[in-house]
């Protein structure tokens, strides 16, 4: 294992400190009927119920908590870490400006005006949103706060992982969807310091993949980038992002999703589960499902990241 997967784990303990007051403890729900139906034992971590409606409130604490108040910032995301920011920024009493991609979820985008701080959009995608955001922290002297790619973000993430540790008596695997990494190299760096047997899945959209084709490649590329319902995962990763690495020493595999595999896991969610959330949540179960033969008679706990959803989006789906 390497030291920065120590170091990350580390770190996580020390922001849990620190934002214990500004989130929730989400519960770990077991699976009514999915893990009956897939001859296993499946547990949903609800981030879903957190403060913000999405586990980004997490790092988006510790990285606030770790700068103080009298900094102005400026981040970039796809929602729910503009969300995440705007409310811990609320309480903090720092000045924030969101950049968004053009592509914003309306009801996402609401939420973020809601807290009064300064709301930029730029950009097809949330690759294009955080170049935007780096170069106007470059020339108004801001803070940029990347929603992956800073330790301390990561770090938010991980106390995910140690309220599994407590939670569960244990894990076999964990579905986690990715995006910039920030999350699976949160989690994974906790658990594959404290629980080594854990295997770790992340779990990828096939219209979206860059962190997975990076992985393959072992070098951060490019892909192209196509709408996904699991729009909280899309858009490209920094050239010299720190999770790349992280994210390769404490992934086992990578599970990639089809855009009707994550329509399917959502009606599954709302349906079996009587859950509904947003579609980065539904991919996670997604890869579960793909792979569940394997995972039979083992204990699997599946990250739902998020339920900060388009209405109009997932109500077609649900409906069609």
């Amino acid at each position: 294992m390497t030291s920065i997967v120590f170091e990350s784990a580390a770190r996580s303990v020390q922001s849990r400190r620190r934002i214990r007051h500004h989130i929730y403890e989400t519960p770990l729900l077991p699976s009514r009927r999915i893990g009956i139906e897939t001859g296993s034992s499946v547990f949903f971590k609800a981030e879903n119920f957190q403060l913000t409606g999405s586990f980004k409130i997490r790092g988006a604490a510790s990285k606030m908590t770790a700068l103080g108040s009298d900094r102005a910032v400026i981040t970039a995301s796809s929602g729910n870490h503009g969300i995440a920011s705007a409310q811990a920024a609320s309480s903090i009493g720092q000045a924030l400006t969101v950049v968004l991609p053009e592509n914003v979820a309306p009801a996402k985008l609401e939420r973020i005006r809601s807290f009064n701080v300064d709301v930029i959009l730029h950009g097809a995608e949330s690759g294009l949103a955080e170049l935007h955001a780096q170069q106007e922290a470059a020339s108004r002297g801001l803070v940029y706060v990347s929603p992956y790619n800073d330790p301390e973000i990561v770090a938010g993430q991980g106390t995910i992982g140690l309220e599994l540790l407590e939670q569960a008596e244990s894990i076999d695997n964990v579905f986690v969807a990715m995006g910039g990494g920030g999350l699976i190299g949160g989690i994974g760096s906790v658990l594959k310091s404290f629980s080594p047997q854990t295997r770790v899945f992340g779990v990828a959209a096939r219209n979206s993949a860059a962190l997975a084709a990076s992985i393959i490649a072992g070098r951060v590329v490019e892909t192209e980038h196509f709408d996904t319902l699991a729009d909280g995962v899309a858009g490209g990763i920094d050239e010299d992002s720190m999770t790349l690495p992280l994210a390769m020493s404490v992934i086992d595999e990578v599970v990639t999703c089809t855009e009707a595999e994550i329509a399917g896991a959502l009606k599954d969610l709302a349906l079996k589960e009587n859950q509904i959330v947003e579609g980065a949540a539904a991919l996670a179960l997604a890869g579960f499902l793909k792979v569940a033969e394997r995972c039979k008679g083992q204990r699997n706990v599946i990250v739902l990241c998020g339920a900060n959803f388009d209405r109009d989006k997932i109500f077609s789906v649900l409906n069609g």
